[in-house]
């Protein structure tokens, strides 16, 4: 998977500082479940500002950009913003 073949990018609006990434998949219905979020985590199957996460923890901000599935997803902070995470 790589953004260049990501066609659908979607906002998804925390209202947290920070969202782990399994509860993200969950949250925007790209898993089933928090288990199965777990596994295709794990699997090496999502990638995270472009870099392969097999982190199931990985703390998530306003700005980050997930893909998974053929979908991309842009956090942002409930008004709107979103500002990249620091490296």
């Amino acid at each position: 998977m790589t953004s260049k073949g990501s066609l659908h990018m979607r906002e998804v609006v925390i209202k947290t500082e920070i969202v782990d990434l399994c509860d993200l998949l969950k949250f925007a219905n790209l898993a089933q479940s928090g288990g199965d979020a777990k596994l295709v985590i794990a699997a090496g199957r999502v990638r995270v500002n472009g870099e392969l996460e097999t982190r199931k923890r990985k703390k998530l901000r306003a700005g980050d950009v997930v893909e998974y599935a053929g979908q991309t997803l842009r956090l942002a902070s409930p008004g709107g913003a979103s500002s990249p995470s620091p490296a």
